[in-house]
């Protein structure tokens, strides 16, 4: 296990965390990171954030460096979970939770609500829109909370309920941000 990601700004910069070689894991890019954080910067600092689908839990993590309040990692895969878990003890990160559960199971349950939240499901199933469809019908993000989704490039997503406010292509992905539609269905 020599894969590695590493945080690029705030008050982790430079931690450097494992990663495992598993199928369908795809820590996002350090270029992609620096893009998507310049564009949300300010909704960042004091947030509550849910990295729903952790994998590496970079995204999350690079929250809390830059100053969210608290951040909720969901991962499923048990192994991926305990390193996570293993390498944030390692670091002494704070104000964090990992839980280790279905991403499904967790936005049904879950009592609390979010102002920031990373969806980057595996590319070839429906748990992105499975998972958007829960966060509406269970009303856990505020009117001006922000849904970071991340998709194959190829694809163009529109989602009932959320409006679009920005999109950004890197290689083979492509990442885009959406809040509650002030449009009334």
């Amino acid at each position: 296990m020599d894969n590695k990601v590493r945080v690029i700004a705030g008050a982790y910069k430079g931690l450097t965390l494992s990663v495992l070689d598993a199928n369908g894991l795809r820590p996002t890019t350090d270029r992609a990171r620096e893009s998507l954080f310049n564009l949300i910067q300010n909704k960042v600092v004091n947030a509550k954030v849910l990295d729903l689908f952790a994998g590496s839990a970079i995204l999350g993590l690079e929250a809390l460096s830059r100053g969210a309040k608290e951040a909720t990692f969901v991962e499923l895969n048990k192994d991926t979970f305990s390193l996570i878990k293993e390498e944030f003890l390692k670091h002494k990160i704070k104000n964090c939770e990992i839980i280790n559960k279905d991403a499904l199971s967790f936005l049904q349950e879950t009592k609390d609500k979010f102002d920031l939240i990373f969806l980057d499901p595996p590319y070839q199933s429906d748990l992105l829109e499975k998972a958007l469809d829960i966060i509406l019908k269970r009303d856990l993000i505020y009117d001006d909370s922000i849904l970071y989704v991340e998709y194959q490039s190829q694809l163009n997503k529109s989602f009932k309920g959320l409006e679009l406010i920005n999109e950004q292509k890197f290689g083979q992905i492509k990442f885009a941000f959406y809040k509650k539609s002030s449009f009334l269905f």
